[in-house]
């Protein structure tokens, strides 16, 4: 099975709906926010890859999409990003880009290239989380300022290489080797397909509907779902087996659901899962 050839990103429509639900969900109204200055910062930097695409690295079917890095391409937008951080994100995230801006360009093509090499492949604490030790609380707020700079550039290699093949059990993406971020149910035939969403480059894949993404349990009585009646679009499923869980935008019962937006959004489920001790797979990009 070969997954569907994936179209360029639409930040535009990202934008849309995190000011909708930013209404709809006052709770949530200022992480959206600040998520919506995120992506149209992330908006710019994917123009710009676009229209010097004739620069970038080919990749080949059987090459990784972390086997080449284009700092050449990347690094003169990174100063932008760390200004917008300054200006718009909250203090520990303001403070965080500001000492980032201090070490200057030999630090930032380190910190790139191993968070490049590395990011979203194991499980990163939310970066907002407060019982963190001061150290590792500093570390992830780092990997937050370079998981938004490097998302469009994986998005853009995601766009212009061939789809794996995969088989409907893969747990991790083909194409970068990182832990699913999220579910998403599209429309199919009477019901919904499931597919699994990568929390490092955004690919997509098909994934079995009865089958733990984690730890591969596939006895449907060990994998619950909860379904909160604010958010009847968003399932939490677990798995009673390995105690993680994920969650999944189901499109058959809210098309105008934008996956890795809702699911910021859906703070409230993040307290359910805590209060039954699941643990989520993958943090999302602001750690909700």
């Amino acid at each position: 099975m070969t997954a569907a050839q994936p179209g360029a990103p639409d930040y535009g429509a990202r934008i849309r709906r995190a000011e909708h639900l930013g209404t709809l969900h006052p709770f949530a109204a200022e992480i959206l926010s600040f998520y919506a200055h995120l992506t149209a910062f992330q908006q710019r930097l994917y123009t710009q890859l676009a229209q010097h695409g004739d620069n970038q690295p080919l990749l080949g079917p059987n090459d990784g999409l972390r086997s080449e890095l284009n700092l050449a391409a990347l690094l003169q937008f990174f100063p932008e990003l760390l200004a917008l951080l300054q200006s718009v994100g909250p203090a520990p995230v303001s403070e965080a880009a500001r000492q980032l801006s201090l070490q200057g360009p030999a630090a930032w093509i380190t910190f790139l290239t191993v968070y490049w090499g590395a990011g979203g492949s194991v499980q990163h604490p939310a970066a907002l989380e407060p019982q963190q030790p001061p150290d590792r609380a500093a570390e992830a707020l780092t990997d937050f300022a370079l998981r938004v700079f490097l998302q469009p550039y994986a998005e853009f290699l995601v766009v212009h290489r061939p789809p794996p093949h995969l088989d409907g059990t893969q747990r991790v993406c083909g194409l970068c080797g990182s832990a699913p971020l999220l579910g998403v149910l599209r429309p199919e035939g009477d019901g919904g397909k499931r597919r699994l969403v990568c929390s490092f480059c955004l690919n997509e894949w098909d994934f079995r509907r009865i089958l733990c993404p984690a730890c591969g349990e596939e006895a449907e009585d060990k994998l619950p779902v909860y379904v909160a009646e604010q958010f009847p679009h968003i399932r939490v499923e677990s798995c009673d087996t390995c105690r993680f869980y994920i969650r999944t935008i189901d499109l058959t019962k809210d098309g105008h659901a934008v996956p890795i937006v809702d699911d910021l959004a859906a703070i409230p489920l993040s307290l359910w899962a805590h209060e039954h001790n699941y643990s989520r797979l993958q943090s999302n990009l602001l750690g909700t």
